[in-house]
């Protein structure tokens, strides 16, 4: 059995969840930002793919499950307050968000309205079928 010590080192919300953000090894984007639970934060340790919490549908998402855009864990850390985790990866197939683009922060505020700045790289319609 792993030692858990580390997981007990987390700030954990009253659901049992911290703020996960993925930041692209080599390039620094920032992919996208989910949540995790202790189980998840596990899991992303003993097999290095992301594994999240989706609070939507009430359990683990394995990404890329679906899409086959797996993440892999090159190295797992936490901001000064252990309530954040950041996790530095790879991004397979080049797609991190479910819209079909790069990354989840494909919206900027200019002049007062939501402009999208990042292109679809490829049709969600055909990554979920």
């Amino acid at each position: 059995m792993l030692n858990e010590d580390w997981l007990d080192a987390i700030k954990w919300d009253d659901k049992g969840l911290v703020p996960a953000i993925a930041q692209e090894r080599g390039s620094g984007k920032v992919l996208m930002m989910a949540w995790m639970n202790r189980e998840s934060l596990a899991l992303t340790r003993e097999t290095g793919h992301a594994v999240y919490w989706s609070r939507s549908r009430g359990k683990l998402w394995h990404k890329g499950e679906e899409s086959g855009h797996q993440q892999i864990i090159h190295a797992i850390r936490t901001d000064c307050d252990a309530d954040v985790i950041l996790l530095d990866v790879e991004q397979k197939g080049g797609i991190a968000c479910h819209t079909g683009r790069h990354n989840c922060f494909f919206r900027e505020l200019q002049e007062g309205q939501w402009a999208e700045i990042a292109p679809v790289i490829k049709d969600p319609n055909d990554i979920y079928k």
